[in-house]
């Protein structure tokens, strides 16, 4: 007969060890969180460590980054299409060359964003050669 009156300190022993060696991806969030367009076909994103997220949208400090709902979001920054290329390649640089063609964009635009925006976004993703894409929806409610 095996002994397991130990087991349970092990279990939480691993479960300890891994709750404080695991780490979070949070972004804090400078513009409002955007109203998500309704799509009736979702589908949730695999290997999300793998996921770059560009937020488009209205800024919360309107006084410095105007009213419009074409803000963009790299990480914790409010930035332009311009520097979307430079955000990719960073992106890239963090991952093992084997999982770049596994990355995937994912653009969260609020449904109030201008087209413009999101077509420029895409253009400057297209310059790097990211053209795995994703937008963000909410399920749409069947009646």
């Amino acid at each position: 007969a095996v002994n397991t009156a130990s087991l349970p300190d092990i279990v939480f022993m691993l479960l300890f060890f891994f709750m404080v060696t695991t780490t979070m991806r949070e972004t804090d969030l400078k513009l409002e969180n955007p109203s998500l367009p309704s799509a009736t076909e979702v589908k949730k994103l695999e290997h999300k460590s793998l996921v770059s997220t560009i937020y488009v949208g209205k800024s919360k400090d309107a006084a410095r980054h105007g009213t419009g709902f074409n803000r963009i979001q790299l990480n914790d920054k409010i930035a332009t299409a311009e520097d979307v290329p430079a955000f990719i390649i960073n992106s890239r640089s963090k991952v093992s060359e084997a999982e770049v063609p596994f990355m995937t964009t994912s653009i969260k635009a609020d449904k109030e964003s201008n087209v413009g925006t999101i077509i420029d976004i895409r253009l400057k993703l297209r310059d790097v050669n990211a053209l795995k894409i994703s937008y963000s929806a909410s399920k749409a409610v069947d009646n």
